[in-house]
């Protein structure tokens, strides 16, 4: 296979789309018609150092299993995962219509993947029982590196993220877990997930990961509840659809509560008026997707009859992240974060043009990764929120 085309030589944009020297993370970035220019940077970036864990996040745009086929034949018996998105995240900040290509060293990161299949009807216990094989097994191999982590990739359309993130939490303990599921970009119709060398719907992927880097959970979201409550009262908890709220019909009385006209309610407007749950005394967005015709609402996360939503209130989203992002930083930058962040902060970002500022401070920040119509953190499954790994250098001591 001919990696460079025509031309010769990689675009700009891909030469400067890695980190320099030995970063644990090497990343690169091509249109979603032409992979291999990516795949072809990211090998050039690792020289003769292995490849841990490959992810590949790619627009629905390209064609999945030419992307797959170019991963294996370049990165061959290389532990990899991947999904497609409802946007990607490059080293320059937001994109669309590309594939983006992150490679974890070899000497720094070894990982081992746990494929989930039937997610209709999960055999979650087996999932979680081969997490705790893998991650015994990895702590044989390299038994004195001391961080650990887990990334998990789901079918965003298959309603099951709940049931998969609360089960596979046994398997990996108190191992740092972060993740985010598949998209579609707007569409909302089939989303995949690259397990065992295919693009597949109804199916996850957990990477379970040895680090020899220290590594910290990211997890930030720009609302503050307050004090307007709301209270399911009817809901089909199988399809997350909401009914009724507060015993009327669900969209009518979410626009109220909102001040709104029923037929003005649009993902923009669930973008800036979110609800939000609490769940061990934090609050997470459980975001509205969309609405029926026949009025109710369907949202991507768990619901059900009686749960109490309080509606939420925004702060600036490129203030709340330049704040979130600094916070990480002190003693050190990371040398790169993975980063899963909602489709709905995406589009608040386009509609309030703060576009370039925020993949300003995407790339200022190292962060790779793509947009998501769900996140997971910890035991959780959220929306409208930033989750993400960072990955700081070997030498980079948190004095814990």
């Amino acid at each position: 296979m001919e990696l460079f085309g025509d031309e010769g030589l990689l675009p700009d944009r891909l030469t400067r789309s890695g980190v320099e020297g030995r970063s644990a993370v090497c990343s690169a970035c091509a249109p979603a018609d032409q992979p291999e220019r990516a795949f072809a940077e990211v090998k050039a970036q690792l020289g003769e150092t292995g490849c841990g864990l490959l992810a590949v996040f790619t627009s629905p745009q390209g064609n999945l299993e030419r992307i797959a086929a170019i991963a294996a034949e370049v990165f061959p018996a290389t532990e990899t995962i991947g999904c497609t998105t409802a946007g990607e995240i490059c080293r320059e900040g937001y994109t669309d219509g590309s594939v983006v290509v992150v490679a974890l060293r070899a000497s720094h990161i070894i990982a081992r993947t746990v494929p989930i299949l039937g997610l209709t009807k999960p055999d979650v216990a087996r999932a979680a029982q081969s997490a705790v094989r893998a991650r015994a097994e990895l702590a044989a191999v390299q038994p004195e590196w001391p961080w650990e982590f887990s990334f998990l990739l789901i079918d965003g359309m298959s309603l099951r993220e709940d049931q998969v993130v609360s089960m596979l939490r046994l398997g990996v303990g108190g191992m740092p877990f972060f993740g985010g599921s598949a998209g579609d970009g707007m569409e909302f119709g089939h989303t995949y997930v690259l397990v065992d060398g295919v693009f597949r719907e109804d199916a996850a992927v957990l990477a379970v990961c040895r680090s020899r880097c220290p590594v910290q959970v990211v997890k930030f979201d720009n609302f503050t509840p307050t004090n307007v409550k709301m209270v399911v009262t009817g809901a089909i908890p199988e399809r997350r659809i909401v009914r009724e709220i507060n015993a009327e019909p669900a969209a009518r009385e979410y626009a109220r509560l909102v001040g709104l006209d029923p037929n003005d309610l649009s993902p923009f407007i669930f973008s800036a008026y979110p609800v939000v749950v609490n769940v061990g005394g934090q609050h997470h967005v459980r975001a509205i997707q969309k609405v029926e015709e026949n009025g109710d609402l369907v949202f991507f996360s768990a619901i059900d009859e009686g749960l109490v939503l309080t509606l939420a209130e925004s702060t600036d989203i490129a203030q709340h992240m330049t704040s979130a992002l600094a916070s990480i930083s002190r003693g050190g930058p990371p040398d790169a974060i993975i980063g899963c962040e909602c489709l709905f902060r995406r589009i608040v970002v386009e509609q309030t043009q703060q576009t370039r500022v925020i993949s300003q401070l995407l790339a200022d920040n190292r962060v790779v990764g793509f947009n998501t119509y769900g996140e997971q953190s910890g035991a959780v499954h959220v929306n409208q929120t930033f989750t993400g790994m960072a990955i700081y250098p070997p030498e980079r001591s948190f004095g814990a």
